[in-house]
């Protein structure tokens, strides 16, 4: 079976400021093992005059046998400047683009502005749809925080909306680890999310001596691995994409400890 193992490259952001710098991270990461990437907080792609731009991105992931899966990419980009978004997205070859939390003038309006940022964002979604892109929306812990009375019966959240307004449309990449840090179970989140999730985020929590809980390389912590995996088989996801925010090590060595692990899983 072929891997479903990719790397978002937001890992090892420190090591993708320059051109020469992407190049030879993208050389390693497929060393490891690793069959394809998600662009996210490149620094060599960043800003108004990025030193790499969608071809040469394209080229270097050709040539390390690499396959871009998914984008990070911003709200107002994909929502005013959608021609060129999916130009960028032609080029690299990739079919899918999330954003990486939600917008901040609808996040101060709380309930109220997540309600209406799934309004909004319907007929962008559309557009980038009908140019063979889909959305998805990356969560973190805050998406979790209550609708209604904490005492009350409803105990419905934020991210309720998007799974329950949103549509088919409306896409969940689903953070396994800020799920899980937000008290909710991980399995029951892509149960409800079934064939809405094409791509996922791990990474693991591990508890150390005086610092307490910290981000963990998969594998290395207490995540119940044993039931997060086959339900993320049932749900439909197509790419596993292993996210360390923070590394105690050397963030390619964590990359090697998750991908090891979890080829270890049939993945």
């Amino acid at each position: 079976m072929a891997s479903k193992l990719a790397v978002q490259m937001y890992t090892i952001r420190d090591h993708t400021r320059t051109a020469r710098a992407l190049a030879d991270s993208l050389a390693r990461v497929r060393a490891i093992g690793y069959t394809a990437v998600q662009l996210s907080a490149v620094g060599a792609m960043s800003g108004d005059r990025p030193e790499v731009d969608a071809r040469e991105a394209r080229r270097m992931l050709d040539d390390n046998g690499l396959a871009c899966i998914a984008t990070h990419r911003g709200w107002e980009a994909l929502a005013e400047r959608t021609d060129e978004e999916i130009d960028f997205h032609r080029t690299l070859g990739c079919t899918f683009t999330a954003i990486g939390g939600i917008p901040g003038s609808y996040g101060e309006r709380g309930a109220e502005g997540y309600a209406a940022f799934v309004r909004d964002a319907a007929p962008v979604i559309a557009r980038l749809k009908a140019a063979g892109i889909r959305w998805g929306y990356h969560n973190h812990a805050h998406e979790f925080q209550r609708l209604d009375d904490p005492a009350g019966p409803e105990r419905r959240t934020r991210y309720d909306l998007f799974i329950e307004d949103g549509g088919a449309d409306f896409l969940l990449e689903v953070d396994v680890y800020w799920a899980w840090h937000a008290g909710i179970d991980p399995v029951r989140l892509m149960q409800r999310g079934a064939g809405r999730v094409p791509v996922i985020h791990l990474k693991d929590k591990e508890v150390v001596a005086k610092e307490g809980p910290v981000i963990a390389a998969i594998g290395e912590g207490n995540l119940p691995w044993d039931t997060i995996l086959p339900a993320c088989e049932s749900a439909g996801v197509a790419w596993y994409a292993v996210e360390q925010d923070v590394c105690r090590r050397d963030p390619f060595d964590c990359l090697r400890a998750s991908y090891d692990f979890l080829s270890a899983q049939g993945l």
